[in-house]
């Protein structure tokens, strides 16, 4: 086999952060990150390029490219899927895809010490305004709810499981604090979509034979693009 045929380049851009990361089985070898918003553009080619050095992989030794499929933003998201396209069509490897809410409750699971039978993992993404992106899933990593678009409000709140310890956590958790709360209410803090995150779930997508499309993928955006007036045009 040739070299570095094993390894996969995982992308993740779904919201604020831009991350890259080269992972070999379930081992990330290399990895970069940025927390600067709007920067996604001008970074991730720079990234990937650092990567595939640092770790000496050509692109036409990749066993696949894995992109964060959402949800999240919508501009991000169409970045980070756009350069996943590109590479697998020049180096001709297949495209992945990882659900951000799941790589994210997997992220709890392993930073968190609060994760225990009877949690449940909230992994929320800020959708603008006071809704949010969100699903449950149990510790084990099973999804409990389908993943939707919800307005943080009371009435949200009241359709959780009862006797269960509830774990926020996300750019979305905040809006959560006035309304969630109680005994059984945590907020776990600096868990978000990484690329540092992702090889376990990349590695089981590609072993797994979960190939997508790659001319006709796009991202789980779940909602429309909104364009929206810049605040100090006043014309």
């Amino acid at each position: 086999m040739k070299k570095g045929k094993k390894r996969i380049l995982n992308i993740e851009t779904s919201t604020t952060v831009c991350s890259v990361s080269i992972s070999e089985g379930k081992k990330v070898i290399a990895a970069r990150e940025s927390r600067v918003d709007k920067s996604h553009a001008s970074l991730l080619t720079v990234f990937i390029d650092e990567v595939m050095k640092e770790t000496d992989t050509g692109y036409n030794h990749l066993a696949a490219v894995a992109v964060s499929r959402g949800p999240g933003s919508y501009t991000g998201l169409r970045i980070g899927v756009s350069a996943a396209k590109g590479i697998c069509y020049g180096a001709e490897v297949p495209l992945l895809a990882v659900d951000t809410l799941w790589l994210m409750a997997l992220m709890a699971i392993d930073k968190a010490g609060k994760v225990d039978g009877r949690s449940i993992l909230c992994p929320m993404i800020d959708a603008r305004r006071m809704e949010v992106y969100t699903a449950l899933y149990d510790a084990g990593g099973g999804r409990i709810s389908e993943t939707g678009a919800h307005i943080i409000d009371n009435g949200w709140f009241e359709k959780l499981p009862e006797g269960k310890k509830v774990l926020f956590f996300g750019n979305g958790a905040e809006k959560c604090r006035d309304a969630a709360k109680g005994k059984n209410v945590f907020f776990l803090e600096d868990i978000y979509p990484s690329a540092g995150y992702m090889a376990a779930l990349s590695d089981e997508a590609l072993r797994a034979g979960r190939i997508e499309d790659t001319a006709y993928f796009e991202p789980f955006y779940l909602k429309d693009f909104l364009a929206t007036t810049p605040r100090n045009r006043l014309l």
